[in-house]
């Protein structure tokens, strides 16, 4: 239907600032009632981090002593039995360290228990072109945990984890491509000493919670050190904008 010559048609309403054109509601007037309703609820949880550097700990002075020869090619499979059960329990800190809202220390978990299940498998099955494809795997590895560690400098312990376990890695990935004795003995000695520093820090960290301060030096700086000497108020700051309460990562 036309309108009348000389009358004027019905005019659109106008838009008021401010107002979404699809829901008709004002943002700024929305989002302090969503806040006031919104509720975050915590649930505390017992630190997994000592549990998985002790299991760190333990795996790589088993493989470092095959890699140095002080157990036989022969307790290969031996060595896989023991090492599968590190993997889960490497699994289950890695997933509590994520719910805990560390990602840094749940991705290192997790990809160390990936370390872990690979080793099982190929000294337990041997297949054919394991020990080439293993060093392949090492070397990527390497790679992985020294990016890991350009995001980990704030926690010197976990970096210092990190700092060892990117050269015993990636020479361990050399040897087994190039079949160097040298390269296998100077990766287990980097094993050793891997195995040395997670124990450290795994000790360092559940003293801390069983005295509920810090007693043996972590090197914690600035988000890290403020995580556990600053208020309440301080971790509640911008939470709104941590992974789980976000609405997409």
């Amino acid at each position: 239907m036309t309108d009348l010559p000389g009358r004027p048609g019905p005019r659109a309403p106008e838009r008021q600032a401010g107002v979404d054109p699809w829901t008709g509601l004002d943002p700024a007037k929305l989002e302090p009632d969503l806040r006031a309703m919104t509720r975050i609820v915590l649930r505390p949880i017992g630190s997994p981090l000592p549990l998985g550097f002790f299991t760190v700990a333990i795996d790589n002075v088993l493989v470092s002593a095959l890699q140095w020869g002080m157990l036989a090619a022969a307790d290969q499979r031996a060595v896989a039995l023991i090492v599968f059960p590190a993997f889960i329990v490497q699994v289950i800190s890695g997933i509590f360290a994520l719910s805990a809202r560390d990602s840094i220390a749940g991705t290192l978990m997790l990809s160390f228990a990936t370390t872990w299940l690979v080793d099982a498998l190929v000294f337990y099955v041997n297949p054919p072109g394991a020990v080439a494809a293993l060093g392949m795997f090492s070397v990527v590895f390497a790679v992985f945990v020294a990016l890991m560690l350009a995001s980990a400098l704030l926690k010197r312990a976990l970096a210092a984890v990190l700092a060892v376990a990117a050269p015993r890695f990636l020479i361990a990935g050399l040897a087994d491509l190039t079949g160097s004795q040298p390269l296998a003995q100077a990766s287990a000695v980097l094993g050793f000493l891997l195995a040395a520093v997670a124990m450290y820090t795994a000790f360092t960290l559940l003293l801390e919670d069983s005295r509920g301060r810090e007693v043996l030096p972590v090197g914690r700086l600035g988000a890290a050190r403020q995580a556990t000497h600053g208020s309440l108020a301080d971790e509640l700051r911008d939470i709104e904008r941590q992974a789980g309460v976000r609405r997409t990562l």
